[in-house]
């Protein structure tokens, strides 16, 4: 029998204990606006949820067939927090001023009776009274049969990764023979019943789906979903990850501009990841999302929740805070609530901004990172 690879069961997810609890924290709102801010004033307002760590796809930029194969383990049941526990540290967040809650995996629509799940997210409100933000970021492969159950339960907006337009490089990128009429039929369900407007995500790796940034770009323009593109980036260490296969978001601006000109937009909220342009002719908009040649780490103000419960403050930290056992140890609410606020007033995450740094400290071993499989991107 071979012996087990390393590799197939990340170290986040094994017990190692949480960083130590910084000793001294500045103030709770300290900047006069009721919120939870960090060490560097990043307010808290924004949480992502991952629901499983499974998903049916195998793209290679996330969980590369190779790795996540027939004899990968994944977290058993028992492991994974259940919808009252999501629900219960959900409302401690709203509390402390979360407003905006996104569900991923994984793929989330593969956790059974995920709609169960979005009702009671949906019935949280913040201390103000008003509902929080409930999105939903999916493969697309099961969104046509799940997407009126979603809408029903509160579920108000979806964003559905779509790598390529043609149908064999899209099969060859999910790597699972998947055909792209799929996703697009669960982009038009979603689009009929009112998630939208519907947020298309489109991962650019050099030399394997540039060549569809044009077309992807000519099938949404005037449908009113919004087409994104993301920077293939370093995120966990399974994807094999190189400079040299990211496509900068400019050069990719400039390729569509070159036949629909672009107007650049304002950010719609502090912290949003993506810059918006407008079509000049007024037909729709694109987004890029840049965090390996323009890194925006400094507003981010999110935090992230893994399925089993360990709470993460950057999409490539190393480690993460460990609440399950306050959780399933009898801890009140209150004691959640303390926590997570000492937790993120001693954030000081800023891992896109010291990339170039860490690339340059060539001498030392590159720094461990969750996988987004498991913490969701």
């Amino acid at each position: 029998m071979n012996a087990p690879r390393e590799i197939a069961i990340p170290v986040e997810r094994i017990g190692r204990a949480a960083p130590a609890l910084p000793a001294a924290l500045p103030p709770a709102g300290g900047q006069g606006d009721g919120l939870l801010h960090d060490r560097l004033g990043r307010p808290l307002t924004d949480l992502r949820i991952s629901v499983t760590d499974r998903c049916n796809f195998r793209c290679g930029y996330c969980m590369p067939k190779e790795v996540f194969d027939k004899d990968y383990r994944y977290l058993p049941h028992g492991a994974l927090l259940s919808f009252e526990e999501i629900a219960r540290l959900a409302a401690v967040f709203a509390r402390r001023g979360v407003r905006k809650l996104r569900l991923t995996g994984g793929e989330p629509l593969l956790r059974k009776n995920i709609e169960a799940l979005v009702a009671q997210l949906a019935a949280l409100r913040t201390p103000a009274g008003e509902p929080l933000d409930i999105a939903l970021t999916t493969n697309g492969s099961l969104l046509a049969r799940k997407a009126q159950a979603l809408a029903a339960a509160g579920l108000r907006r979806v964003t559905v990764s779509l790598d390529a337009l043609d149908d064999a490089v899209f099969r060859r990128m999910n790597d699972v023979d998947f055909p792209v009429a799929d996703v697009l039929a669960g982009i038009e369900a979603a689009q009929a019943t009112g998630l939208g407007p519907v947020k298309v995500n489109m991962v650019v790796k050099r030399g394997v789906n540039d060549g569809q940034i044009l077309p992807m770009a000519r099938h949404f323009r005037g449908t009113g979903s919004v087409l994104r593109f993301i920077e293939y980036m370093d995120v966990g260490a399974t994807n094999g990850w190189r400079m040299d296969e990211v496509l900068p978001s400019a050069e990719v601006v400039q390729r569509i501009a070159a036949d629909f000109p672009l107007v650049p937009l304002e950010a719609t909220a502090p912290g949003e990841t993506a810059q918006r342009w407008a079509y000049a002719d007024g037909d729709g908009e694109i987004g890029t999302i840049s965090s390996v040649t323009r890194a925006f780490c400094h507003d981010c103000s999110r935090a992230r929740l893994s399925t089993e419960g360990r709470l993460y403050l950057c999409l490539f930290a190393g480690q993460g805070h460990d609440l399950k056992p306050l959780l399933r140890g009898g801890a009140g609410d209150d004691v959640l609530e303390s926590t997570i606020a000492a937790i993120w007033q001693g954030r000081a995450d800023r891992y896109s901004e010291l990339r170039a740094l860490h690339a340059a400290d060539a001498g030392l071993p590159a720094p461990r990172r969750v996988e987004m499989s498991y913490i969701g991107g």
